[in-house]
């Protein structure tokens, strides 16, 4: 009520005391609220890729052998940090993915600051190591200062289908790879570009009413430049190379692995066209139909040109389908 009363009164605003100079320099609010909102919005959306993914391969198994125990396809999912990105995130992710509370886990140095998460479901455990040996999809938002001892924690208790997501930006791929001793690992890398509604992002203050407008969800599409931010093709090749290797430890093969991303890339873009093996890996390479693919460094994957890399900057209708389709 507070806010409310006070949103009109001028002297009250974050503007007013500012000095010309530093009024120059407000552009960074928007780059900063645009940073927060598409990053939980691309995590958001590769944490439903993921779980889609995980259903399909169970419900693939589960109609050709009955007998076998079908595995677990909830997705666990695990937040190192709950600073501002951290509790963004988990907020992003409560409300707006279809995660239970009961999936997400979470480590913090500040118990505090995870009680309201705490009273929703979320179980906090202080304990980096347990949450890495039980996440599927882990999720590091610690600061850069920070990194150092969580990698050193992380270290050899990593599973290798554990997918770390990483949002310390000071920190290159290759080198937290190096760090965790561990190469399945994303990392957004954004650019900024001029944009006339670069500041848009800032008519939303609440970031889950902010995933609920149609224009902002747009503005978040990886390939699109109308929110001033931009991802780029790496990044949506890294995560199509993160599908792969989930179907690659679970021992499925290559010609199930393509129909199961297919399909999900159908459901996401209609008018993609369908990724086949040489897609991914070399065109000198062979594969049997019930031999899965091998495993790809998501390192390499996002720092190296790759096969799919090039399949998708020549394909300008699948560039397009993307560019165009909300991260949602």
């Amino acid at each position: 009520m507070e806010d409310d009363l006070l949103a009109d009164v001028r002297s009250f605003s974050f503007e007013n005391p500012l000095t010309e100079e530093e009024k120059e320099l407000l552009y960074l609010r928007a780059r900063s609220a645009g940073l927060t909102f598409c990053g939980c919005a691309h995590a958001s959306f590769l944490c439903k890729l993921v779980h889609s993914l995980r259903c399909l391969i169970k419900s693939r198994r589960a109609n050709r052998d009955s007998s076998v125990p079908g595995e677990d396809s909830d997705l666990c999912v695990g937040i190192i940090g709950m600073g501002h990105m951290g509790r963004q995130l988990l907020t992003s992710l409560l409300e707006k993915s279809g995660i239970k509370p009961s999936q997400i886990k979470i480590s913090s140095r500040t118990p505090d600051s995870a009680v309201e998460f705490i009273q929703k479901g979320v179980e906090c455990l202080f304990d980096n190591r347990r949450l890495a040996a039980w996440a599927d999809v882990l999720f590091l938002c610690s600061l850069p200062s920070h990194l150092p001892k969580v990698c050193a924690d992380l270290h050899s208790h990593l599973s290798k289908s554990c997918l770390v997501y990483s949002f310390t930006s000071a920190v290159p791929v290759n080198r937290l790879a190096q760090l965790l001793g561990h190469d399945f690992i994303l990392k957004p890398q954004y650019d900024f570009v001029s944009c006339d509604t670069a500041d848009v992002v800032l008519t939303c203050t609440h970031l889950t009413t902010a995933l609920t407008d149609h224009f902002l969800i747009k503005a978040s599409c990886p390939l699109t430049m109308s929110s001033g931010i931009y991802l780029g093709l790496s990044w949506v090749c890294a995560v199509l190379y993160s599908l792969l290797n989930i179907c690659t430890s679970t021992s499925l093969g290559s010609s199930d692995a393509l129909s199961l991303i297919n399909i999900i890339l159908k459901e996401k873009w209609p008018l993609a066209v369908d990724l086949n093996t040489h897609s991914f890996i070399s065109a000198s390479s062979t594969l049997l139909t019930e031999e899965p693919f091998p495993w790809i460094s998501l390192a390499d994957a996002q720092t190296k040109e790759t096969p799919l890399l090039c399949f998708l900057s020549s394909s300008t209708s699948m560039e397009q389908c993307i560019s165009e389709t909300p991260a949602k």
